[in-house]
């Protein structure tokens, strides 16, 4: 079989050609030092231009896109227990609703949030469903707490759910943020030749 395949000279474009053209890619016998050394020079240039940057970008992308969700879900967990000291001065306010709050926040910081969470499936799972949990917890309290006019009328709650109901938008704009730089990047890493970058790299 003579000749090489056209779509392997078309990989990486230029610097694939580059690599030829220069000798690299059938390097002299001039011993094992010398071959290791061309040879790391071979993988260098082919990653710079099959990808290895985006590649990097990319994940970059995700950690921040990760880092933001995190970030307001402690912001909300930290307004949490001045929010249920507030409601715990209203007379006769339903103890069952409040306590479902405090014990929902209770399981969903018990999850340590780390950037290696989201690289096990089963963890992350659990860390959405203790999240969601205090979701729902927090809207039962405050649809709850709209029969309790006088409790309503305290700056100190009023402040509170303000802020916590911007911290409850942030935190969808974070997750839809995440959902799509996880997509773009598991796009960008099929792609031919980034995918064989990505095999190289790990």
């Amino acid at each position: 079989m003579t000749g090489s395949d056209p779509r392997t000279r078309a990989a990486c474009g230029p610097v694939a050609q580059a690599a030829s053209s220069s000798g690299l890619a059938r390097p002299r016998r001039s011993g094992r030092p010398g071959r290791l050394l061309v040879a790391a020079s071979l993988l260098a240039l082919v990653a710079s231009g099959c990808g290895y940057n985006d590649i990097q970008a990319g994940d970059e992308a995700v950690k921040a896109a990760w880092a933001e969700i995190s970030n307001q879900y402690q912001r909300r967990a930290d307004l949490i227990p001045n929010l249920v000291a507030t409601v715990q001065g209203a007379a006769d306010f339903e103890r069952e609703t409040l306590q479902a709050v405090v014990e929902a926040r209770s399981k969903a910081t018990s999850i340590e949030i780390t950037p290696e969470l989201v690289n096990d499936p089963e963890a992350l799972q659990k860390f959405m469903d203790a999240q969601g949990q205090l979701t729902s917890a927090l809207s039962r309290l405050f649809a709850v707490a709209e029969s309790y006019p006088q409790l309503r009328a305290t700056d100190a709650f009023r402040d509170l759910q303000a802020q916590i109901e911007g911290t409850e938008n942030r935190i969808t704009v974070a997750r839809g943020r995440y959902i799509e730089s996880v997509q773009a990047y598991n796009t960008l890493v099929r792609q031919f030749p980034v995918v064989l970058t990505a095999k190289v790299i790990g």
